[in-house]
């Protein structure tokens, strides 16, 4: 059952490679010559639109979005991570819904609440229905159209919301089986939400699970695009393990580019998995070129963490998919720009002026907090990145919007130089403030208090449930190959898992470490996933162990 995972079915790799080459080249021909058959009337400006292959503000200022997607249907109660993003300069955000075709449905009410949340925080909002994600191979995916019906349903909640919110269709929306077959929903699907009205910028993802690997996006991009009224479409394109060389990339990016059709990497990842190894290197730099927008996957959450940019959502322990998103080359610091609707000028380079010099208070054996006078700027200070100075070398540990942070994950009785930058909506950094000194307390924890364990039940149906459990190291040395134990009281009975390897015996399950999570860092944490059956109650099991030693519960 594909939920969060990454997992993207795929034919044979080799034949998926040399398609995507041959069609980056022959596909050319076929978009640039349908330039001459574009509209030739305005898009309406309302809000958010198009114009000539580009997406523009209401004032037609040049908006390219740099964020993150968040899979808020899964994890409604974190309710921090937009602040958290926006803190670490993401000027959008992609937001997973459902339209309750397989999971929950996120209410209207819920729906206005993650629109006012990224108003508050000053990010564009790409909602997406996830249901439709691989549909004609995925039995359980929904239809565009049902999920047109759901779009439509929260009319009063997004309109008027034009210069705000962008409305993704549905994810993915189509799998490896007759992939040509994505083109007429797709265009009924836009057809069915401007015959209710919406005025909204509409974003269509590719079929081969967003990865259009066979050029069908590629080839009817130009009649989809002109079934649209509006002209306000944008197309998304998911980029992973097909997308392992820079000739991929640069072909199918430049071939929209070239024909006036508007793009943006609406997913992307860059671990390799078992697939292949995605270039993210080339697909930030290729989207920073051509001025396109890049939705990195994704902020926390997934089954395999692997793709996790904050480990348990946790922005001041950002994973290496993380850094390199948020602070790597062509990264979202580096080349953001805040939205002008919120009041930002286009064109900003004044960055804040320095913090002032923090203080550290309530230390102990492994975290210290730290307090600093704020900076200020011509247009805002968006937020603050707080750095561990090493000679002359500056490594990033937490982010905050306000002036106070708790640095966690350290080791006893150490001593840390500490500083604080600030940063303005707009990406331009402040100099660095004055250093303090801090030395951690002696000690480290309780002897055998070194794990804490997370269980909940992601989704339930009649007779199975889907559940997840994350490990976390509470102690001060690595983990080095583990075994989880736990006993269920309701006859419950684990069948596929992800991230390790259970064997049952009655009631009693046993779960060893896979490669990728054979260690668990200090303050570090893994992830399981896993399908199970049920009875008519489903309790959570009452107590875990860690190679035999007592967990805390989380």
């Amino acid at each position: 059952m594909r939920t969060r995972s990454t997992a993207r079915p795929r034919t044979a790799v080799a034949l998926l490679t040399g398609l995507a080459t041959l069609l980056g080249s022959a596909l050319m021909g076929v978009l640039g010559t349908a330039t001459a058959h574009a509209r030739t009337a305005e898009p309406l400006a309302t809000g958010l639109h198009v114009s000539d292959g580009r997406l523009l503000e209401a004032n037609g200022n040049d908006f390219v979005m740099r964020g993150v997607n968040h899979a808020h249907t899964w994890y409604p109660g974190e309710t921090q991570s937009l602040a958290d993003v926006k803190a670490l300069g993401a000027n959008s955000v992609r937001v997973v819904l459902s339209d309750g075709h397989r999971w929950s449905e996120n209410s209207p009410a819920d729906v206005a609440a993650v629109v006012a949340d990224c108003k508050t925080q000053r990010l564009i909002c790409v909602l997406e229905v996830h249901d439709t994600t691989g549909y004609g191979e995925d039995a359980a995916a929904g239809t565009l159209d049902h999920a047109a019906d759901y779009w439509i349903g929260l009319k009063d909640v997004i309109a008027g919301q034009e210069d705000y919110v962008i409305v993704n269709i549905g994810n993915e929306p189509w799998g490896n089986t007759d992939p040509a077959g994505w083109t007429e929903p797709t265009t009924a699907a836009v057809k069915k939400l401007r015959a209710a009205g919406f005025q909204h910028t509409i974003m269509v993802d590719a079929p081969n699970w967003g990865q259009d690997w066979q050029g069908v996006m590629k080839a009817n991009a130009r009649s989809v695009y002109d079934a649209d009224p509006t002209g306000n479409l944008i197309f998304s394109i998911h980029m992973y393990s097909v997308f392992d060389t820079a000739q991929e990339i640069t072909d199918y990016l430049n071939t929209f580019a070239a024909a006036r059709l508007p793009i943006l990497i609406g997913e992307f990842g860059g671990p390799a998995d078992q697939w292949g190894d995605p270039d993210e290197d080339t697909m930030m730099a290729a989207a920073e070129r051509l001025d396109l927008g890049y939705l990195a996957w994704s902020w926390s959450g997934n089954t395999d963490p692997i793709l996790d940019l904050a480990v348990d959502f946790d922005p001041s322990r950002l994973s290496a998919w993380g850094e390199r998103i948020f602070h790597g080359a062509n990264g979202i610091a580096q080349t953001s720009r805040e939205a002008t609707v919120f009041g930002g000028a286009p064109g900003d380079t004044a960055p804040p002026t320095a913090p002032g010099t923090p203080t550290a208070s309530a230390l102990t054996s492994d975290s210290a907090t730290l307090t600093w006078a704020a900076a200020t700027d011509d247009v805002g200070v968006a937020g603050y990145d707080v750095v561990r100075v090493s000679g002359g070398t500056d490594t990033k540990v937490a982010s905050s919007t306000t002036t106070q942070v708790t640095v966690a994950g350290l080791a006893a009785d150490t001593a840390y130089t500490f500083a604080v930058y600030a940063r303005d909506a707009a990406g331009n950094r402040s100099a660095r403030s004055a250093t303090v000194d801090v030395t951690t307390e002696a000690g480290g924890g309780t002897p055998g208090a070194r794990c804490a364990v997370g269980y909940r039940v992601v989704g339930e149906w009649p007779g199975g449930f889907q559940g997840e459990i994350i490990i976390r190291n509470t102690g001060t040395v690595p983990v080095n190959g583990w075994t989880l134990g736990f006993s269920y009281g309701a006859g419950q009975t684990v069948g596929s898992m992800w991230g390790g390897t259970a064997v049952q015996t009655g009631s009693t399950v046993s779960v060893s470490a896979v490669p990728y999570t054979h260690t668990i860092a200090p303050s570090g944490s893994v992830t399981l996933g896993f399908i199970a059956t049920k009875g008519t109650t489903n309790p959570a099991p009452a107590s875990f162990t860690l190679d035999g030693a007592a967990c805390a519960t989380a």
